[in-house]
């Protein structure tokens, strides 16, 4: 008996993509001249509008309105199209009191460094996912949506089909056999966005020529495979002309799709001391390093935090049923012992004050080798302690 998954990805020209992407360019500027900035930006993007919003504390000031425009066009939309608002204000003391000395550190608790100097900018739940599926240790329908949308945005970008505009969007199904191996592409969603000009014949031959094609090479369609290239017909609209776009809408898409849950925090806009963000970057860094160190096949590391509290209350592992030396409840103790889990470790431990976090907000956070939370540094010393 065979099961089919799916995942989706969108292009950087999306609208929620795009918000994302102001969000994030905004925070590195802060962190680019002051490390230890605390950001919490949303965006908002309306036909003309572009409405940056939230709380940064810093002291740098950052110019928004050209880190927008910037943004904008880097994408592929022209900047004098928008008017650009902003709604900024510092962090609440409250919250910034809970975070520069965590519940522990005032009730004396010690441990070796500064680790429980800061404490978790708010409550949540961050689950972190791998599996020996591809390279990439993440599902082949998720590789395989980025890849269409990572490649649909380079066609564009070099000029090779240049009648594409920015916003896209991908959809992949995989049939999978019964012992969880993928046996066959089942359909291929694209959806991309033009000029008037290109007939859709072309437009198709193209798309297929130039992006289904190349970026489907790992598991190639068959004769039976639906492929559906604008399906909905003419796509000469998009982008925030078309759509409105948030921050923190394609929670899915920047994570692991249906193949896991989601804790609900967004991660772009978020400076790491928001553990919705670096606490989703350490769950898939230990989860990838479980799969790494041979320890299971599949993986969910899921934690949980409290608003100015340092160590988490929660640390649980599932494999699944793939574990292949010790049970679930063991693996989390060798996590405790083998990961240092406080914001102020998870950000020294992943590099986290780094200005790198545009390059995150389009076609997902993890699978990519250029960001620390993808190491698999730790896999030896993991199967060490538990061997």
């Amino acid at each position: 008996m065979t099961k089919i998954y799916t995942a989706e990805s969108v292009t950087e020209g999306h609208p929620d993509k795009l918000c994302d992407l102001i969000a994030d360019s905004v925070l590195d500027e802060c962190l680019s001249h002051d490390a230890l900035s605390r950001v919490a930006c949303e965006v908002m993007a309306a036909r003309g509008q572009i409405i940056v919003a939230g709380e940064i504390t810093s002291l740098y000031e950052p110019s928004i309105p050209s880190i927008v425009r910037s943004a904008l066009r880097g994408v592929g939309y022209d900047p004098a199209h928008f008017t650009i608002q902003c709604h900024i204000h510092k962090q609440s003391p409250d919250i910034a009191a809970g975070v520069d000395c965590s519940l522990e550190q005032r009730r004396g608790v010690k441990k070796e460094g500064m680790s429980l100097r800061l404490g978790a900018g708010d409550q949540g739940v961050m689950v972190g996912y791998a599996c020996d599926e591809t390279p990439e240790m993440l599902p082949l329908p998720v590789v395989l949506a980025h890849r269409l949308t990572k490649t649909l945005t380079a066609v564009r970008k070099s000029g090779k089909l240049p009648a594409l505009r920015p916003d896209g969007k991908a959809q992949v199904t995989v049939e999978y056999m019964e012992d969880g191996k993928p046996l066959r592409l089942d359909t291929v969603v694209l959806s991309a966005q033009h000029s008037p000009k290109i007939p859709a014949d072309e437009l198709s031959f193209e798309l297929t020529d130039k992006v289904i094609t190349p970026a489907l090479q790992i598991l190639p369609p068959d004769e039976d495979t639906k492929i559906l290239i604008n399906p909905a017909g003419r796509f000469v609209s998009g982008g925030p002309y078309a759509d409105t776009g948030l921050t923190g809408r394609k929670l899915m898409v920047d994570s692991y799709g249906v193949f896991a849950p989601h804790g609900g925090g967004a991660f772009s806009g978020k400076d790491p001391t928001k553990v919705d963000r670096s606490g989703a970057y350490m769950a898939r860094y230990i989860a990838k390093n479980l799969v790494a160190a041979g320890l299971c096949k599949r993986c969910q590391v899921t934690l949980a935090y409290a608003i100015g509290v340092a160590e988490p209350v929660m640390v649980q592992v599932d494999t699944f049923g793939t574990g292949t030396v010790c049970a679930d409840d063991c693996l989390a103790e060798a996590v405790k012992l083998v990961f240092g889990l406080t914001p102020a470790e998870m950000i020294a431990g992943l590099d986290l004050l780094t200005p790198r976090y545009a390059d995150t907000a389009a076609y997902g956070h993890f699978g990519r080798p250029e960001f620390p939370w993808e190491r698999t540094d730790r896999a030896k010393l993991l199967r060490d302690t538990v061997i």
